[in-house]
Formats: C-alpha cells, sequence, structure tokens
C-alpha cells in the first residue's frame, strides 16, 4: 500500500519556524506531484502549498505566501515545507499527499480532491 509518512511537527512560539518533511518508503515520490495540507479543529482540510514533480512549479495558500517554502529532493525522496514566522492561526494537523500525476493545474493544486495518497499527519502548534 502506498504511503506518506510526516515529521517534524511539533510546539513553537510565534515567529517561530519548523521543517516539515514528508517520505515515501514504497514508492517514488519523483512520480508525484505533492501537496502539503492542514486542518485545524472544527474546520475543513485546506491546501497550503503544492509542488509539481520537477520542482520547477510551486503554489501556496495566499496566507503562508511569503512565510512558507516547499521543496523537494527526489534523491532523497523527500518533500520539505519550511515554515517561518509562525502565528498562531497556522496551528493545525499538516498532511503531505500525492497526486497521480506529475503536475495539477493551479485551479485544482490546492483542493484536496486532486490528490490520491495522504500520510497520517503530524501536528503543529503555534503558542506562547
Amino acid at each position: 500500500q502506498l504511503q506518506l509518512v510526516e515529521s517534524g511537527g511539533g510546539l513553537v512560539q510565534p515567529g517561530g519556524s519548523l521543517k516539515l518533511s514528508c517520505t515515501a518508503s514504497t514508492f517514488t515520490l519523483g512520480d508525484h506531484a505533492i501537496g502539503w495540507f492542514r486542518q485545524a479543529p472544527g474546520k475543513e482540510r485546506e491546501g497550503v502549498s503544492y509542488i509539481s514533480s520537477s520542482g520547477v512549479v510551486s503554489r501556496y495558500e495566499n496566507s503562508v505566501k511569503g512565510r512558507f517554502t516547499i521543496s523537494r529532493d527526489n534523491a532523497k525522496n523527500t518533500i520539505y515545507l519550511q515554515m517561518n514566522s509562525l502565528k498562531p492561526e497556522d496551528t493545525a494537523v499538516y498532511y503531505c499527499a500525492a497526486a497521480a500525476q506529475r503536475m495539477l493545474l493551479a485551479l485544482s493544486c490546492l483542493r484536496p480532491d486532486a490528490y490520491t495518497y495522504w500520510g497520517q499527519g503530524t501536528m503543529v502548534t503555534v503558542s506562547s
């Protein structure tokens, strides 16, 4: 079964940074477009960032632009989400997901229904 594994979550003070990682042991992430999503308590899952299989195209949800950076190291089969200037409203469970395609259209790349494979999530808490 294809499964993704997230790591790097934790508790951080406002203004701090965290770097999330997403890996897969049973398939090659370099063949897939990858998205990062988050879900806060009582809220719907929302797209945070997207990166194409080659890493050439990336996109961000408006509230994280300039603060979050998505990247990938296909040689290490790992996707990263660097999160800086964290705010309490960034508190959520963060998920990575792989699409069946190598690239997604701009209108769909931050939609959960565009993705096929999901990890279990890692909790990020931003609090003083």
